[in-house]
């Protein structure tokens, strides 16, 4: 009896012994997601969503038509989601607080007329660029500004956070610059005489002029100056970085890129 007693005895500490070493170390562990790792952000999944953020008060780049978005970016964007395999999703905001949504991971990208500077690339990496842009100026006819020579001394309107306002602010003084909420309404102002001119891209510029037809604005032909635009991402986000330059270069060279920009502009 104590030897059948001795024999169970055995049998049942091996058992344990077994159980204890395949849940200690019996198998390898499942590897992390790929971007898991504390030093990056993963690029969304294929088959989710790309949000891109805009500011659609940018015609032709970004604007609303009715309920839906449309523009060059907004095409742009979307051929980009359907290589990556994404559905497209749109959040329209202030431009001043896009670079801070896609720094803090709310938005996958920004685009919106984006111009790469310096102080931009602090907070997000860029794409590699995909238009020119031009900071253009818009007056009334008889302005006596007739060049960027003769900015100098006149109030200038602004988009606030745009390249025009950063650049007129740092050359003319932030005293001479009254920087609105939408491009629109720097233009309002000056049509209602409360500023002297107004510097913003030049195919808004334009756009905004056409539809002010009756108040006699017009875009001067010297360019204040000219820039690259590209797509903002978050720092971390190295993978999706590296999947939207590879869609660039690929729309490029098929023509799409080209063939979108020049449905707009022409």
């Amino acid at each position: 009896m104590k030897k059948k007693l001795s024999a169970i005895i055995t049998l049942l500490v091996v058992a344990a012994m077994a159980i204890a070493l395949t849940a200690c170390g019996g198998s390898e562990p499942a590897p992390a997601p790929a971007g898991s790792g504390s030093g990056s952000a993963p690029a969304p999944a294929v088959g989710g969503k790309l949000v891109m953020a805009t500011n659609a008060e940018f015609p032709p780049y970004e604007y609303k038509e009715g309920d839906d978005f449309a523009g060059i970016d907004v095409e742009i964007a979307g051929a980009i989601a359907n290589k990556l395999g994404l559905e497209l999703e749109i959040a329209d905001v202030e431009f001043g607080s896009i670079i801070g949504g896609v720094q803090s991971g709310k938005f996958d990208m920004g685009m919106a007329g984006m111009t790469v500077t310096d102080e931009r690339l602090q907070s997000v990496n860029f794409s590699t660029s995909y238009a020119t842009g031009i900071q253009s100026i818009i007056v009334k006819e008889g302005s006596d500004i007739a060049s960027p020579d003769d900015l100098a001394g006149h109030t200038i309107g602004v988009q606030a956070d745009t390249t025009g306002d950063i650049y007129c602010s740092d050359d003319f003084g932030e005293e001479f610059v009254t920087a609105y909420k939408t491009g629109a309404d720097a233009v309002q102002a000056l049509i209602a005489g409360k500023v002297d001119c107004v510097v913003i891209d030049n195919e808004p510029a334009k756009s905004y002029v056409a539809a002010n037809a009756d108040q006699n604005l017009k875009v001067l032909d010297t360019a204040y100056a000219e820039e690259q635009y590209a797509i903002a991402i978050n720092k971390d986000n190295t993978a999706l970085l590296d999947q939207i330059n590879a869609a660039l270069e690929e729309l490029t060279a098929d023509g799409t890129i080209p063939g979108i920009i020049a449905k707009y502009i022409g």
